[in-house]
């Protein structure tokens, strides 16, 4: 999940994965899977980098735990 702010200050967490597209213009209007539309404070390279920072952290976290699952099996 990552972490963005609406204009009124509130944030939430959205899943990078359910983000059809993502249009600014010049306000950042984030389009999800379903049909919902957000309008949030972040640009949208700023979101972009959010995004890849996510994918980053699950294939971190992939490849730990695929290297202690081999340490478990090689012990």
């Amino acid at each position: 999940m990552i972490i963005v702010t609406r204009l009124d200050h509130t944030r939430f967490a959205v899943n990078p994965d359910l983000i059809e597209r993502v249009h600014e213009a010049p306000d950042t209007t984030l389009h999800v899977v379903g049909g919902r539309v957000y309008v949030i404070q972040e640009s949208l390279p700023a979101l972009i980098d959010l995004i890849v920072e996510y994918r980053a952290r699950v294939l971190a976290s992939a490849q730990t735990l695929a290297q202690h699952q081999q340490q478990q099996s090689e012990a």
